[in-house]
């Protein structure tokens, strides 16, 4: 009897440290992605968009699930790390995607990252700070999103203004010159983000 209640109890503290491990770490998925990169030139406006994102470091600390509340916390995302392909962004019109693919020399640097470092609430939402990655080229950037509710899911959504020239890229030119193309360019991301196994 004294061992059957000694090994109840094991057991009972076993389940009771597995739950609280499986809590703090939690992992996340992409539930979907939509990342768009809009510039002009002296002639038109483009716009050039994917839906190819992949996570590929993440980390949490314990929560209770409800991806709001890690929202509301963002210290407790721990690492993350996202790679989009750059020979997956694509443009309607005609012309720019080889330029574009050319520009950021999609031949050697197969991706565009970015590597969170830290993050700090805001009134809106979260500001993430950490390390963009276009062209094999490396800046600190500081990317504020918003962040609410999808279903038992979350939507985090921001954009930031860059200057290609920041990160080695030349502006592509077309029409023998005459077709310049702006260096300031703006990216726009959206995920959605699902609890592992969701």
């Amino acid at each position: 009897m004294k061992f059957a209640s000694i090994l109840l109890t094991g057991l009972a503290v076993a389940a009771v440290s597995t739950a609280t491990l499986g809590a703090q770490t939690g992992t996340l998925k992409i539930a979907s992605a939509n990342v768009t990169i809009t510039g002009t030139t002296n002639v038109h406006g483009y716009t050039a968009a994917t839906k190819t994102v992949r996570l590929t470091s993440v980390k949490t600390g314990a929560f209770d699930g409800d991806l709001m509340n890690l929202a509301a916390t963002p210290a407790l995302l721990e690492a993350f790390e996202i790679a989009i392909p750059a020979a997956s962004l694509h443009s309607t019109k005609d012309g720019i995607d080889k330029n574009m693919h050319k520009a950021l020399k999609t031949d050697r640097f197969a991706d565009i990252t970015f590597r969170m470092t830290s993050t700090q609430k805001t009134g809106a939402g979260v500001r993430a700070l950490g390390t963009l990655t276009i062209a094999g080229v490396s800046r600190e950037i500081v990317l504020d999103l918003t962040a609410t509710r999808a279903g038992s899911n979350l939507l985090v959504a921001g954009e930031i203004p860059l200057l290609m020239t920041d990160y080695g890229i030349t502006p592509p030119k077309a029409m023998l010159g005459m077709m310049k193309t702006d260096p300031r360019i703006t990216i726009a991301l959206e995920l959605v983000l699902a609890a592992s196994g969701s």
